[in-house]
């Protein structure tokens, strides 16, 4: 106990040493110490097994409607499902709840949330060759989770958290407050930030590992690698989410061609599944003109020529009208030139194809606000709060509807939760300044 009550009598004075500062580090890390599934050796973690899965439960679905959500068409979700199964039984980790599905997107990615919460966009689907590199891009997703890679991350930025802290306790000026607000800001949005080369080595091994292991050739680790450097040169802008996520080389791809050629020379001959994944991928490969024209117009928005990107939007609806993401980004493109009307159409569309996913809903609401119709923006938001409760933006933008609408205490209601938890920023200024005029805050 002496050790303890030595650093909270520290702790009272301030003046804490550098020997206690680190005692404080070494006590989390040890707190944090789990054995890695793979390999069994000992890994610094913040997340437990069962935090894993619910972050997936909470935060995935928002990341999937943000890229607007499952595309509908169960035969294509229902064959990435099939591939995923067959391979993800046979991990380190065969209890993760693993999920897959396809998602509207259209930039090429896929990425997995620590549970094991899968999204392939269609944006990287189109463009694959065969079975074999769908397994690959799915088994080096999972090499993530079995890794536990997430957690690792999120281990790392509790230590650095604590040791920022302890130094914050240890300094006499308040030049490291900064510091330890940041470091508190760390947690679930944090899920999908850039991997280390370390861990995208680590999960094109395993991914590879596992493919092999569900028969597939090795070859198709290399035939994505290779798909994935062709368009890096060719497309850059393509791939731009992707490589900030997972950091890409030719390095990569050599590793994997080395270890097909030697570790996995017995599997070369098997067969890639060409014919069945053109066969179950027909429906979206049909649309592929669609998805590139509408990746030229989110590349084109990124750039700010909102004229090339409408462009691009309206020659994707001509091939493909009914198209769900196509009429969200031209609604998105036409707000960002002040045409809230027109893009209000397109929203509204887009309700009517997929009146299951949230984004189209928000979109609808905040577009009404700035046409001043107040009751339609509520119900438009509202809707997306129902769908996808937690946007506290959401919350904020439903004050202003109420408060348009004249329903001053509803309006009071959600101005009070927005500001239980955002405590800065121009809304959260508006939003206090109308609690403090209201005479709900003294």
């Amino acid at each position: 106990m002496h050790e303890y009550d030595e650093l909270a009598a520290s702790l009272q004075r301030n003046c804490v040493t550098r020997r206690q500062v680190l005692w404080l580090f070494g006590a989390a890390a040890l707190s944090g110490c789990a054995q890695s599934p793979v390999g069994g050796k000992s890994i610094l973690v913040g997340m437990s097994e069962a935090q894993e899965k619910a972050v997936d439960q909470q935060v995935a679905p928002q990341q999937f409607s943000q890229d607007l959500g499952p595309v509908q068409d169960a035969q294509v979700n229902n064959y990435l499902s099939s591939v995923g199964q067959r391979l993800d039984k046979l991990t380190h980790r065969p209890q993760m709840p693993y999920s897959y599905r396809v998602l509207n997107a259209n930039y090429v990615n896929a990425y997995t949330f620590p549970g094991g919460a899968m999204g392939v966009t269609r944006g990287i689907l189109v463009d694959l060759n065969n079975e074999a590199e769908l397994a690959a891009l799915l088994g080096h997703e999972m090499g993530h989770v079995n890794a536990r890679h997430a957690a690792q991350r999120q281990g790392q930025a509790m230590v650095a958290q604590v040791a920022v802290m302890g130094a914050n306790i240890a300094a006499s000026g308040s030049e490291w407050g900064g510091l330890v607000a940041i470091g508190s800001q760390l947690g679930a949005s944090a899920m999908l930030s850039s991997y280390s080369r370390d861990n995208e080595r680590e999960a094109d091994e395993l991914g590879q590992e596992y493919m092999v292991r569900a028969g597939y050739p090795a070859s198709g680790m290399t035939g994505l690698h290779q798909l994935l450097v062709n368009q890096q040169k060719e497309e850059p802008g393509l791939l731009q989410t992707m490589f900030s996520t997972h950091p890409m080389n030719r390095e990569r791809r050599d590793t994997a061609q080395r270890l097909a050629e030697t570790k996995y020379a017995s599997t070369l001959k098997r067969d890639v599944g060409r014919e069945r994944f053109m066969d179950s991928t027909a429906s979206m490969r049909r649309i592929k003109p669609t998805i590139t024209a509408c990746q030229n117009g989110e590349v084109a928005m990124a750039g700010k020529q909102y004229g090339k990107a409408e462009g691009e939007y309206r020659a994707a609806l001509q091939k493909t009208p009914r198209d769900y993401a196509a009429n969200v980004l031209m609604a998105q493109c036409l707000q960002a030139q002040d045409k809230d009307r027109e893009a209000l159409g397109y929203a509204e569309a887009a309700k009517k194809i997929y009146p299951q996913e949230a984004q189209a809903h928000k979109l609808s609401g905040v577009l009404a606000l700035g046409l001043k119709d107040p009751a339609a923006a509520y119900a438009g938001l509202d809707r997306y709060d129902r769908m996808l409760p937690g946007d506290a933006g959401v919350g904020f933008l439903k004050g202003v509807a109420l408060e348009g609408m004249g329903r001053r205490q509803d309006a009071a209601s959600q101005y009070a939760g927005f500001l239980r938890n955002n405590r800065q920023g121009k809304a959260a200024e508006y939003a206090y300044s109308r609690l403090k005029g209201w005479g709900y805050v003294k």
